[in-house]
């Protein structure tokens, strides 16, 4: 006959929302200084509960519109002139 095996009591259930958690995203280094600063402050959300997300968002979001216009506001660079053939003068080597 199997013994009676005490059991814990059942652990207290919380209805409290759980605190802000890091997600550990890991975030790519895109080379470009001012993007990369942009997407880092998307760590700041990991420490904010979910209503303060937007705020973050929404000023990575300018942040990163702003660099792309920037971008279109620039000079074009030069065209790079296509190469010239080589000259080829074995015909006025007559012999």
């Amino acid at each position: 006959m199997p013994q009676d095996v005490p059991q814990a009591p059942p652990a207290a259930v919380s209805h409290e929302p759980a605190g802000p958690a890091p997600l550990g995203v890991v975030r790519t280094p895109t080379g470009s200084a001012g993007v990369d600063a942009h997407l880092e402050r998307l760590a700041d959300a990991d420490h904010l509960p979910a209503d303060g997300h937007i705020e973050v968002y929404e000023d990575v979001h300018r942040g990163l519109r702003d660099t792309l216009t920037a971008l279109d506001a620039r000079p074009a660079p030069a065209p790079v002139p296509a190469p010239m053939p080589p000259y080829n003068n074995s015909y006025n080597n007559r012999s």
